[in-house]
Parts: structure tokens; sequence; C-alpha cells
């Protein structure tokens, strides 16, 4: 599959790229500095962009099959960086007729709002957090209402740990208990499993161990 990545750059994402490679996919990298990724394939890409200009979004979109997002933010201020660029991405995907969208919001957007941990819910989100998970909002009701076949995933707190391949996911409440913390590997694995699988098609699964 020919697909192009959002983030490419930021930890998850690197590990999308990896992993999207080792599945044989064709993988293009949408970047600002295309010098911050040295990953030699000869299924692989950089393309150099700012996600909040259209123009550079439609072009890298033109001919690919499907289209992840791990966009993040390090401004803690108020910013809408998130829902302008995935709303760039979403016009440039519904122009182009690119239908697959895969994108990572967070645990305790939307309706997962009492999943998170307590000390998340009540002091790391308002207190720090705060402006990051309103524009969280935005960017999850844009892609809700965007008409393509889309999937939100929303992880629990993101560690540096291994690739493990088992983990839980689940759609409204989980039925099991589940830990603050999910690796970034085993979100990529998840995220690119999400690229051929309909089950949480058009829904926005948790994950977590």
């Amino acid at each position: 599959m020919n697909i192009l990545i959002f983030g490419a750059t930021g930890p998850s994402g690197r590990l999308m790229v990896e992993q999207a490679l080792e599945r044989v996919h064709a993988v293009t990298a949408f970047v600002r500095n295309p010098a911050a990724l040295s990953i030699q394939s000869e299924k692989f890409k950089v393309v150099k962009g700012d996600v909040l200009d259209l123009a550079s979004v439609e072009a890298a979109v033109v001919g690919k099959e499907a289209v992840l997002s791990s966009l993040g933010v390090r401004k803690l201020g108020k910013n809408t960086i998130l829902s302008d660029g995935t709303k760039n991405i979403i016009t440039a995907m519904k122009k182009h007729g690119v239908k697959r969208f895969v994108c990572m919001t967070s645990l305790g957007v939307g309706d997962s709002k009492d999943q998170p941990a307590w000390i998340f819910r009540h002091f790391i989100k308002p207190v720090f957090l705060r402006n990051i998970f309103i524009d969280k909002e935005v960017q999850e009701r844009l892609v809700m209402e965007s008409g393509l076949d889309w999937i939100i995933v929303r992880p629990a707190g993101l560690t540096n740990g291994p690739r493990t391949g088992v983990y839980k996911h689940w759609f409204g409440q989980p039925t099991q208990p589940i830990t603050s913390k999910i690796s970034r590997a085993d979100v990529a694995e998840f995220m690119l499993k999400q690229l051929t699988d309909d089950t949480y098609l058009q829904k926005t699964p948790g994950q977590s161990y």
C-alpha cells in the first residue's frame, strides 16, 4: 500500500515509518525538516512541507492510498495547530479521492474523558495539557465529520518502551482494567493494522496495557 505519514519526525511517527517499511508498504513522510529522517529504503521518500500549508499537503496526498497522522504539538499555550493541520489533511484527501485516514489523538478526548488515571484527569490534563486537549477535541470532530473512512486511535500515556504486540484495545468503555501507559512502538503497530482492518472503521478505539 502507498501511504503518507504526517508527524513522521516525532517519536511515534518515526516508529510508524520503520514498521510500515517492515510491512513492505511504500512510505512517504511529510516533514518540515527532511534532514531529521535518515532512513534509507527504495520504498521510502521524504516530502518537505508544512501541515498548515494546504498546497504542500495536497501535493503530498496525490496518488496515495491511505494517510496516517501522529501529529503532535510542543506548545502548551492556546493554539490550533492540530485542528488546522488536520483540516488541511482532510481537505486534500477529499479533493484527491484518498479515503483511509488513521489519526492518533489521546485517551481522555471525547467520550473517553473518564478513562485515564485519576491524576491525569484531575491534575496533568487541566493544569498542563488543557489547551492541547481543547484542540484535540476540535481535531476529532473534524475527522468524524469528514466523510472519510476514518479511524481515530486514542492511546494512553506514551512511553518509549519496546513493541510487545500484547496490549488492550476497545471501543466505548473498556471491559477489563487498563493501565495508564502504552509504548509508542505498540501504538505504531496498532495504527498500521487499521489500514486494512475495518473493525474500528469510523470509531475511536482506545489503546493501553
